[in-house]
């Protein structure tokens, strides 16, 4: 609820601050007093249009600072403030200011962290309503009838939702696949082409390295071809070096014995031999593994280039060739397959259709009964309202497929007709400015129980009545003060007996600047206010009698 409100500079408003309490708070006062620029007020801390007009002549800049006492774990606001990047702790108060410059632009804050106006309007939604003669949202808004309805009726759209998502994934889905069958269709001649030359090429992952490689090492071979048949020519044969070391070993052998030193030299050469050995296998393991074909070079350098231009052909890697292969020998397989699947499809989305159906028949249905219950209620409420003569209905009527929703498929609108015979038509189109505010009135009476803002201001929706009707509005008042803190702006002392606290707004001049000023008063001064309302300027004995009659009463 609204619990504190500080205005500087706003027009006649110099400087202001108001607490507030729950229940039924009156603001009264005498015409011209500056009523209307408390409203403006606090609308312009709520996000309403800036005007520069608003600042106080001779000011600088306007500041109007809102408090309000609201739970900030869960629900909307919080919602609202974390998708906006706004950090209120819980148990903190939420406050809104808005500052206006005289020069133009303003700026916004919630809890002095920057806002912009549209998101104070946002926060508004859920912080204050605003009904008055020229109330031109909420209960006239149509675009809203449909969930005050679900709200007043207990009507749960949650299973509709869930099967629109269903219908609308379904139908999303066939339209990919019948995109990509008409896709797939222009292009059949190209896919058959190549899906034909990929698998006669059958390229491989990780085939371009170990064409490269293989390569590499036969180009290394050719080079070195030579130089290892010449060292075969040094080694091996019957005039190779280690058959000539072989040979002088075993002249040696014979003559070894004749001299230390000759036994020395064999098993030198004994040595030199095991050695030779050694290198002759390991000159035969290099001549493997340098192998040399050139049919094989060139064959390899013949796929090799081959698998490069495929992939330049078909712009990806050499190594996403197979899976490319993959891919539109897939894309054509669905093609040839594709109206089955297409059929599937189309299947689903009957059935899911026929189930969004069937779940927004039962949530009209529950909308019709709800309405019926409204529509009782309203009756209720009319004729203490002197609005016996009229007449209230709640339309629930399909909608056309292509507007229908998660929300269902009927749309809600709140009608009236104000005499007799008359045909109905939207509140606002019929409605005169006294009817418009008690219908307005006897609705939130009706809704009262559904919950809202957390504060309403209702803006002289007594005007032009007085008497029994004054005191029915009171009544009406007080009730829904009982559930929700209520602020009316009223000329008529019957609602004004009604509230629980009362403000009096006043204008003063000392000659050369008039101000605006607001008084809580007690209730002595409560009691003059009253008979004040009741007879004028001039406050009579028995006025002060009838107003305390009227506080009693209330």
């Amino acid at each position: 609820m609204l619990t504190a409100l500080a205005i500087r500079d706003v027009v006649l408003i110099e400087a202001l601050d108001l607490e507030f309490r729950d229940g039924l708070g009156v603001l009264t006062g005498e015409t011209g007093a500056g009523k209307s620029i408390l409203l403006d007020a606090l609308g312009l801390a709520l996000g309403a249009r800036a005007d520069s007009g608003l600042v106080r002549a001779g000011a600088a800049q306007a500041v109007v600072t809102a408090s309000f006492d609201v739970a900030l774990e869960g629900g909307p606001i919080a919602s609202l403030l974390a998708q906006n990047g706004l950090d209120v702790e819980p148990g903190e108060p939420l406050i809104v200011r808005r500052i206006v410059k005289a020069d133009g632009g303003s700026r916004g804050f919630v809890n002095d962290q920057p806002a912009s106006a549209g998101l104070l309007r946002e926060l508004s939604q859920h912080l204050v309503e605003v009904h008055g003669q020229h109330d031109d949202r909420g209960l006239l808004a149509p675009a809203g009838h449909r969930a005050l309805l679900d709200a007043f009726g207990r009507c749960s759209a949650a299973a509709t939702a869930r099967a629109y998502r269903g219908w609308r994934e379904a139908e999303d889905a066939l339209a990919v696949a019948r995109a990509e069958i008409d896709a797939a269709v222009r292009d059949r001649d190209w896919l058959e082409h190549a899906v034909g030359e990929l698998d006669a090429f059958a390229p491989e992952p990780g085939e371009e390295e170990a064409l490269a490689d293989r390569r590499r090492v036969m180009q290394r071979s050719e080079k070195i071809a030579d130089d290892l048949a010449a060292i075969d020519q040094f080694l091996e044969g019957s005039d190779g070096g280690l058959s000539r070391l072989r040979q002088a070993a075993r002249v040696l052998e014979r003559v070894a014995d004749a001299h230390p030193t000759l036994a020395d030299a064999l098993a030198a050469i004994d040595r030199a031999v095991t050695e030779g050995a050694v290198a002759e296998d390991r000159l035969k393991e290099a001549r493997d593994a340098l192998w040399f074909d050139p049919a094989a070079l060139e064959g390899d350098e013949e796929r090799l280039f081959d698998l490069r231009a495929l992939a330049r052909k078909h712009r990806v890697q050499p190594d996403d060739l197979a899976a490319l292969a993959d891919d539109l020998r897939g894309r054509l397989d669905r093609l040839n397959s594709g109206q089955e699947g297409v059929g599937a499809l189309e299947s689903q989305v009957a059935m899911r259709k026929a189930e969004y159906e069937r779940a927004a028949d039962a949530l009209a249905a529950e909308r019709q009964a709800a309405a019926g219950r409204l529509d009782t209620a309203v009756a209720s409420e009319l004729a203490p309202l002197k609005l016996d003569a009229a007449r209230f209905r709640t339309v629930v009527a399909p909608l056309p497929p292509e507007q229908w929703g998660p929300g269902g498929k009927d749309r809600v609108e709140f009608e009236i007709a104000t005499n007799p015979g008359a045909p109905f038509a939207a509140l606002a189109r019929i409605a005169s400015g006294g009817e418009l505010s008690r219908f307005i009135l006897a609705l939130k009476v009706a809704l009262a129980e559904e919950g809202g803002a957390a504060t309403m201001v209702f803006d002289e929706i007594d005007r032009g009545v007085g008497g029994a009707v004054a005191s029915a509005i009171g009544d009406r008042l007080a009730r829904l003060a009982e559930r929700t803190q209520v602020l009316v702006v009223t000329h008529s002392p019957q609602v004004a007996a009604r509230g629980s606290r009362h403000f009096f707004i006043a204008k003063s001049s000392d000659g050369t600047v008039t101000r605006t000023g607001v008084h809580a008063l007690d209730e002595g001064e409560r009691r003059e206010e009253i008979a004040r309302m009741l007879s004028g300027a001039t406050i009579t004995d028995e006025a002060r009698a009838q107003a305390g009659r009227l506080l009693e009463v209330a």
